[in-house]
């Protein structure tokens, strides 16, 4: 080694000291956190804790000067995943062409630093300015202890998840102009829930369809199947006009009523029909569950158990349904929600407004009422459970797996194996109020020639029994409160559906007013009227 230079072992790890170093560090040479690059020469020892203000600051400032530069491999190793952060880093230069970086770091909040990015982006000689902003916070490296960036997609870009990358190309499809049942354009800002989930996917499956010409676009590449979400456009393509089945104010009923509680989701149809006229989601991870949820439905499950009760001849609306303290089912003990009365001369109406679950689990011991029973009647007479649901969009169409021992109980209720969500159950109430199914749809079929599930419907005197039990239960049951104040012909049905591990049961409601039918589910919103009902009957009151 030259003049001035000494070598040294510090805490196992070997570290060279230059010669006059007024600055009493030493650097040291190791695997780090990271990949081991960028400020390993800043520490002496091992720390520990929280990064302290100076720590975050001069992290903060490596990793967004080493990006602004665009030196992908120097700014992972600031992060305490070096390998994902240099292959997103990477493609943010290259695949997405995105260049003249300038990163102005604001105010830190603790650990946490607010940055606004200001580039270019070009492809083909045309170029458009990109400005957004995001965040990183800075932590301890769990096995170096250097001040490190806690690395996550989004760091990058806020719109970005695991997985995600970047890219800027002409797009795969037209641009669409999605448009309500009247003509009304609906746009993602002023109908935040039909972003990604609907638009981008109408976009990728009808925008060559639709007229249009492709666009050059800076978009997001999900990981999963999900379509590209573009954030800037430099070449405007031709949208072409993509007429949905939505009704623009019914639209914002829904996306006004799901905020008002988180994680929920909510569906409306015409039963007449099957057009979906709206569908809205309040949910952190930007999941379409109103579509695409496979959870538990509780109680609302019982219009589909009350119909194969009925269609197996087991009872009526007018016959019996003892509605009991408990019910026990091959040693598993079933109980009704807290306070609620035990009616042994109760009939199945009066059972159903009530939504006493004793009285069904007792009902499925009658013959001919077998483990497969509750599934026929789910899939060939309102069509679930098939796989074969073609709205437009990606969808799950339920599932009631046929099912022994106690989920033969719990599935009658609504628990057990029985997966749903607001889609479904919308279709349930359009099924058992008109007797027939008409499978749901965003998108005329015509437009693809795609065909719609078929199934055989319920008898029609097995659909004015349930009509009229979902007519009770609005009016005098559990949904009354609920339903308070809706005019025209009205029923619903109400649900909570217990989930492992979560205190507060999900909140449930289904109900119908004149010739719309709807459906929602709040995760952890507790009773059915308590999250559920309200927003059903908001956008009941917009659209019936």
């Amino acid at each position: 080694m030259g003049k001035g230079v000494k070598v040294a072992v510090v805490g196992g790890v070997f570290a060279v000291m230059i010669g006059g170093a007024g600055y009493g560090a030493y650097n040291i040479v190791s695997a780090l956190d990271g990949g081991g690059g960028g400020s390993a020469g800043a520490a002496e020892t091992r720390r520990s804790g929280p990064p302290d203000k100076e720590e975050v600051r001069e992290t903060a400032d490596a990793f967004l000067g080493a990006w602004e530069k665009g030196q992908a491999a120097e700014a992972a190793s600031y992060t305490n995943n070096a390998a994902d952060a240099g292959v997103l880093l990477t493609a943010y230069g290259e695949e997405a062409r995105i260049a003249r970086v300038d990163i102005t770091p604001g105010v830190p909040r603790g650990a946490t630093v607010p940055f606004t990015v200001k580039a270019t982006v070009s492809l083909d000689g045309v170029s458009k300015p990109l400005r957004y902003t995001s965040a990183l916070t800075v932590v301890r490296g769990q096995t170096t202890g250097r001040a490190l960036v806690d690395w996550e997609p989004s760091v990058v870009h806020p719109d970005l998840r695991d997985g995600d990358t970047l890219v800027t190309e002409e797009s795969a499809q037209p641009p669409i102009e999605a448009v309500d049942r009247d003509g009304t354009v609906l746009t993602r800002e002023k109908y935040p829930s039909l972003g990604g989930p609907v638009l981008d996917t109408l976009r990728e499956k009808y925008g060559d369809k639709a007229g249009g010409s492709p666009a050059v676009e800076l978009s997001i590449r999900h990981a999963t199947d999900e379509a590209d979400t573009p954030l800037l456009t430099l070449a405007e393509g031709e949208p072409g006009k993509l007429r949905t089945t939505l009704s623009a104010e019914v639209q914002a009923a829904a996306e006004k009523a799901v905020q008002a509680y988180p994680e929920s989701s909510v569906v409306a149809l015409k039963p007449s029909t099957g057009e979906v006229l709206a569908v809205a989601n309040n949910r952190d991870d930007g999941f379409n569950a109103a579509f695409q949820g496979q959870v538990a439905p509780g109680s609302t499950m019982k219009i589909i158990t009350a119909a194969m009760l009925i269609d197996n001849g087991v009872t009526s609306m007018n016959g019996p349904a003892p509605c009991t303290d408990t019910a026990t089912w091959q040693s598993q003990t079933f109980k009704n929600l807290t306070g609620m009365e035990p009616n042994e001369g109760a009939t199945l109406a009066n059972s159903f407004l009530r939504s006493c679950n004793t009285a069904f689990i007792k009902l499925i011991d009658e013959k001919p009422v077998d483990d497969a029973s509750l599934t026929r009647e789910a899939q060939e007479r309102f069509g679930l459970g098939r796989d074969d649901w073609k709205t437009g969009i990606a969808s799950f169409d339920g599932s009631v797996p046929a099912s022994g021992g106690p989920d033969r109980a719990a599935n009658a209720i609504g628990q057990g194996q029985v997966q749903m969500n607001p889609l479904n159950m919308a279709s349930v109430t359009a099924t058992a109020v008109t007797g027939a199914f008409r499978q749901p749809y965003l998108v005329s079929p015509e437009l693809d020639g795609r065909q719609l599930a078929q199934a055989k419907g319920l008898p029609s005197e097995t659909s004015a029994q349930l009509k009229e039990m979902m007519r009770l239960t609005a009016t005098q049951g559990t949904a009354q409160q609920a339903m308070s104040g809706l005019g025209g012909d009205i029923g619903a049905k109400t649900g909570s559906a217990e989930v492992d591990g979560n205190a507060t049961s999900d909140s449930w409601f289904t109900g119908f007013r004149n010739d719309v039918a709807a459906a929602a589910m709040a995760q952890q919103g507790g009773h059915g009227g308590d999250a559920a009902g309200p927003i059903v009957a908001a956008v009941l009151r917009a659209g019936g």
